[in-house]
């Protein structure tokens, strides 16, 4: 999560949003994002249907602006990878 807050204005900057989902609670989303000095919202999917949408475990995904997964990163986040594949997005016609 640190890794996308320290990049979120390149994020930004191309036009994307930056989410954290976790099965979490939102108390627990506030101390997390407050301990972190996280900016962008952490969705607290606590009956997991989220979860059984995509796939669970840390994987980090780019959906475009029509709710298509254009790229799916498992483990940690490599923000390069991913900001090069946004930029992809921007070439692409939706």
């Amino acid at each position: 999560m640190k890794a996308f807050q320290e990049d979120l204005s390149k994020f930004e900057s191309l036009n994307a949003q930056v989410l954290g989902i976790s099965p979490d609670d939102v108390e627990t989303h506030k101390r997390f994002s407050k301990e972190l000095g996280l900016q962008f919202p952490l969705i607290a999917d606590t009956d997991q249907k989220i979860r059984k949408l995509y796939k669970p475990g840390r994987v980090t995904f780019v959906i475009d602006q029509n709710g298509v997964i254009r790229f799916i990163q498992e483990g940690m986040p490599r923000n390069k990878a991913l900001l090069e594949e946004i930029k992809k997005l921007e070439k692409k016609p939706q």
